[in-house]
């Protein structure tokens, strides 16, 4: 199998994901300190050497779906492109490596990679099926990077910032679901084997994913006006126009998905959508001048 399958496989186009775990330096404005930089870059290593382990695990278990499903029987696995021995081996190097990254980083970072491990474990063989637990557990795995960027740097989360991300990431883990099982019934496909979703659950899938992305933007509305933001933020006015930003974006991904030219994931979406981008510059400027 040549390189390019194996960048199918282990999918780096997901690494943009972990770029979160520099959020905790970035937002306690202290990511150009030599020290906080290395620790989150290093964490960041750690998680894509993990992440890509992981993805292949995943789809070793998920193997005889995935042939069954209308995209996901290209993937490597799926084609039979990629062996699931030399997968099972790669997987197992890819986590050995990340451990030893994780292990030149604090023993808290290594406690919440850790977690984050076993928590994909968990998700892949149980979870994954379970209703609402499955979005609850994707958010959680989102959660888990911005978490270890912490722990990585012995940067503090805020409470607000922790409000905020659970809002955010549980409406894009039901962007996820909410893509698959609309994919599912127009390719009139056996509707989610195994995930316990139907049909009739698309409109409070929408609901519920929007509301909890609209929610991520009242926490930040109210966030702006707490003595919490007066400390960091000495125009924290301009940050009102952060809440416009993301209340674009999060209706856009709803619409999006809503008229089924959504990615199953969303983030991996966004990091070829030119309109993302822009909302992530405008966003990056707007708190920049609020500082």
């Amino acid at each position: 199998m040549n390189i390019r399958e194996w960048l199918k496989a282990l999918r780096p186009r997901h690494w943009a994901k972990n770029l979160l775990v520099f959020l905790p330096g970035l937002l306690a404005h202290r990511i150009l300190q030599p020290a906080i930089l290395m620790e989150s870059l290093l964490a960041f290593t750690s998680f894509c050497l993990c992440a890509s382990s992981v993805y292949l695990t995943n789809d070793l278990v998920d193997v005889a779906f995935d042939r069954r499903h209308p995209t996901k029987r290209y993937r490597p696995l799926a084609s039979a492109r990629l062996t699931p021995r030399a997968a099972a081996i790669a997987a197992v190097v890819l986590l050995l490596a990340a451990a030893g990254v994780a292990a030149t980083s604090s023993s808290r970072f290594i406690i919440v990679l850790a977690a984050y491990y076993a928590l994909t474990w968990l998700y892949s063989l149980a979870i994954k099926r379970i209703v609402v637990a499955d979005v609850m557990a994707l958010a959680g795995l989102y959660a888990a990077r911005i978490v270890s960027g912490g722990a990585a740097t012995s940067i503090p989360l805020s409470s607000w910032f922790l409000a905020f991300s659970f809002f955010m990431f549980l409406s894009l883990a039901m962007v996820k679901r909410f893509s698959e099982l609309s994919e599912a019934i127009r390719a009139d496909a056996p509707l989610f084997q195994g995930r316990g979703y139907v049909p009739s659950d698309l409109p409070l899938l929408l609901t519920v994913g929007g509301g909890s992305g609209l929610g991520s933007v009242l926490v930040m509305a109210i966030y702006i006006n707490s003595s919490d933001a007066a400390l960091l933020y000495s125009h924290r006015d301009v940050l009102w126009a952060v809440c416009l930003f993301l209340l674009y974006w999060i209706v856009r991904i709803w619409i999006l998905t809503t008229r089924g030219q959504m990615s199953e994931d969303p983030v991996a979406f966004s990091t070829s959508d030119a309109t993302s981008f822009l909302v992530l510059g405008l966003t990056a400027l707007a708190v920049l001048l609020a500082i």
